[in-house]
């Protein structure tokens, strides 16, 4: 049984929820304190309303109980983790992430909510996207930011050059939403902006996130019927002629794209060398990993000014910059595959 919109209240409550929702994509850029709060306020009111209406169907879904399962799972990795308070502190708080799931599925079957919600993300991406633009050619973003980092792009992030994800992370499930909520006749209009968000991306300079943004858009536009054959190849041509134009007329962007990636080929550069690292973590904890989070732990000696563990050629760092690497190193064989195969389940179900 979803919200029905049929008295004042109900309307004040979707409201309520509406501008709690709109406020993730700027809580994240203001700051990890204000999301977790936001994400925390979205959490605590759903469930009061749950309450208030006396539905707790979304307890008999198969999706909730495989996150569940998960949930268990993370609990379980905390205690067989190299330092289990980081791990347990680290998988206790995943509980926030299943209740705003089950907000944002429970809220999002209402077309009129889903409708001005993805307007409002988009109208959000659209200002980052833009500023991206602005800070490529004036060399600071519209705040003043963008010294630390050089000619890397930073944006309303200030401090650290991550925008390029955070756009990659919302771009193509926007684009997606408008081609579902809106008429045909606009297809052209969104297919425009999708290339807007895309170049932002490569603006960047942030490699892998523009690999995964140029595939993610090849596929979605490959198996998007809306748009004929014809028209796919035109959009193709175009698209790798704006991305060759940007590249040549930027030396910034030669360097990042094509000479960083290829002296990076090389086997004796830090990425192989964290690539390693997590494989011998992995290799030394081949069933259940040394747990979630804790690959800092093992590769980091006590010593922070040590950039390598002398032991086993560790290379200290968050995370071995690979994302089997890291789950086969944090969870081992047993953990990686129960992970995998509960977020296959969930995205099919």
């Amino acid at each position: 049984s979803g919200l029905v919109i049929t008295s004042m209240t109900h309307k004040y409550i979707n409201n309520y929820f509406l501008i709690l929702f709109s406020l993730i994509p700027i809580s994240i850029i203001v700051g990890s304190t204000v999301s977790l709060i936001n994400i925390i306020l979205i959490d605590f009111s759903f469930l009061v309303l749950m309450i208030y209406l006396k539905d707790f169907s979304f307890l008999r879904s198969d999706v909730f109980k495989y996150l569940i399962i998960l949930y268990l799972y993370l609990i379980l990795n905390s205690f067989i983790s190299v330092d289990k308070e980081i791990g347990l502190y680290r998988n206790f708080g995943f509980i926030r992430i299943i209740i705003l799931f089950l907000a944002i599925n429970f809220f999002l079957r209402d077309k009129i909510f889903l409708k001005k919600l993805i307007y409002f993300w988009l109208f959000t991406i659209l200002i980052v996207s833009i500023d991206v633009f602005f800070e490529t050619f004036s060399g600071k973003n519209l705040l003043g930011y963008g010294e630390l980092y050089g000619r890397r792009v930073v944006s309303f992030f200030k401090d650290e050059p991550i925008v390029g994800g955070y756009i990659n992370a919302l771009y193509l499930i926007l684009i997606g939403f408008l081609h579902e909520i809106t008429n045909k006749k606009y297809k052209n209009q969104i297919l425009f902006c999708s290339i807007i968000l895309f170049v932002a991306i490569f603006f960047t300079g942030e490699r892998s996130n523009s690999i995964k943004a140029l595939f993610g858009i090849i596929l979605f536009y490959t198996f998007f019927r809306n748009y004929r054959l014809k028209h796919k190849l035109i959009i193709a041509v175009t698209s790798l002629i704006i991305i060759m134009t940007i590249i040549l007329n930027s030396n910034f962007l030669k360097i990042r794209y094509f000479k960083q990636i290829k002296s990076q080929l090389t086997y004796d550069q830090t990425y192989f060398q964290l690539y390693k690292s997590g494989f011998q973590i992995f290799k030394d904890n081949v069933f259940f990993g040394v747990g979630n989070k804790n690959y800092r732990v093992v590769a980091c000696s006590s010593d922070n000014s040590l950039k390598i563990n002398e032991s086993k050629k560790l290379i200290c760092n968050t995370h071995p910059h690979q994302i089997y690497l890291e789950l086969l190193s944090e969870h081992g064989i047993i953990g990686t595959f129960i992970i995998i195969y509960l977020f296959y389940k969930i995205i099919f179900k």
